[in-house]
């Protein structure tokens, strides 16, 4: 009796989209996904210890920044349709280059300002624009499958390039941390060069009449954006509100903070593209984020939990599973949510429509710290059971929602 075992580049294409366009998206993904991982960790003290910024300067220039990327968001997903994806892509890839570059030689609080401004837009319209790109070269009924590809791919990239700046920060030296950022450039460089290897799609004409951005008339898909970004809001959960938590109100030790993301990371990396397989209508996308919702509030008991007066190892097991109910969520969320934001945009407007509901992170990111650790924090293990529900039953809400938009276009809830 013989047995069949898989062979190397079998298991190895089981980890990546089918090759064409797909995999050159991931791969694009990939090399600037890096760059950010490494831009991320190291970001605060390059720009206080190397550009001479006061840490109220950072902090008002990157919100000034990130608040005109949200509003750009439309506008440069509308340019991808108009103008074409690939093409529009590839100079938001450079310019995002371009910005990161000039981070090495600014030595100003106004030239960063210019810098992080061109940074955060040129970021929030290549979402828009790589989305439209696939949304164009892949198959309706195979986009989320490709995009948790490309999901568990970006996890992969963010954590080696958190590694490498990790390394920058054991070496605390400006030539370090200029490295890490001649890096951060490089890799958009070569995220330019992936994408210009795809093959155009082709670009919508507006009809005389029509209005030039409809997706803010489009008052359904705009409940569902709103209703996203308030899940979203479990990403403060783990990046901010969770690492405090911990500190200040648990008996685990201060590993247990880099265990959340650690899990949370390691987590979409190998198991979302598993998770998307089950979304493959409007329908299971519901479901989806509905179960998102219900995984999203049992992490939510579980953190509440943890800061019962317990040993050290039995608070840090309890967090590590509770991130793990969270990574959950967060999977389960993310496939509904891609099959939901892409079913429901036109064919020809996917650009602004991408861009419109890619506005969730930022709402989330921009509103959330304040609210959770007000409730967290402050209501202590009720405020996370009342998080808890906030994301229950948004996720409940969804698939009414859902159902009215799809009463407004030309699908059914079952995607046809």
């Amino acid at each position: 009796m013989s047995v069949t075992t898989a062979k190397p580049h079998q298991k190895v294409s089981r980890m990546l989209p089918p090759a064409g366009a797909p995999r050159d998206l991931a791969m694009a993904q990939l090399a600037n996904s890096v760059g950010d991982g490494a831009f991320v960790v190291t970001s605060a003290l390059f720009f206080t210890r190397v550009v001479g910024l006061s840490t109220a300067e950072v902090g008002l220039g990157l919100t000034i920044a990130w608040l005109l990327g949200f509003l750009a968001g439309v506008p440069l997903g509308n340019l991808a349709d108009r103008r074409g994806a690939k093409g529009v892509a590839v100079v938001l890839a450079l310019t995002t280059a371009g910005a990161v570059g000039s981070f090495l030689v600014v030595r100003s609080f106004a030239f960063f300002l210019i810098a992080a401004i061109v940074y955060a837009c040129s970021q929030t319209g290549l979402t828009a624009a790589r989305q439209a790109l696939l949304a164009g070269l892949v198959q309706p009924a195979e986009r989320t499958r490709i995009r948790a590809f490309l999901q568990s791919t970006v996890n992969a990239g963010l954590a080696v390039g958190a590694l490498l700046g990790g390394i920058a920060l054991r070496f605390d030296t400006e030539t370090a941390y200029l490295t890490v950022f001649a890096v951060d450039a490089v890799s958009f460089l070569i995220a330019a060069g992936l994408i210009r290897r795809v093959p155009p799609i082709a670009v919508s004409l507006r009809v005389q009449g029509e209005p030039r951005l409809a997706v803010l008339r489009d008052r359904p898909y705009a409940v569902l954006a709103l209703l996203n970004a308030i899940m979203l809001m479990f990403m403060p959960l783990i990046s901010l509100i969770g690492p405090l938590w911990i500190v200040t109100r648990t008996n685990a030790p201060n590993w247990a903070v880099a265990s959340l993301m650690i899990v949370n990371t390691l987590g979409v990396a190998f198991f979302q593209v598993r998770i998307a397989k089950s979304v493959k209508d409007l329908r299971t996308a519901t479901r989806s984020v509905r179960y998102a919702g219900i995984a999203m509030l049992a992490a939510c008991g579980v953190f509440a939990l943890s800061a019962y007066n317990s040993s050290p190892a039995a608070a840090a097991t309890v967090l590590v599973l509770a991130a793990a109910l969270l990574t959950l969520g967060e999977m389960k969320l993310a496939s509904g949510a891609w099959e939901i934001s892409f079913g429901l945009a036109p064919a020809d407007k996917q650009g602004q429509y991408q861009g419109f509901f890619g506005t969730g992170p930022a709402i989330a990111r921009m509103l959330g710290p304040a609210l959770l650790t007000t409730v967290v924090l402050g209501w202590g293990p009720i405020g996370w059971i009342a998080v808890g529900a906030l994301f229950l039953g948004t996720s409940c809400a969804t698939g009414p929602a859902v159902r009215w938009a799809a009463r407004t276009r030309a699908v059914t809830a079952d995607g046809r």
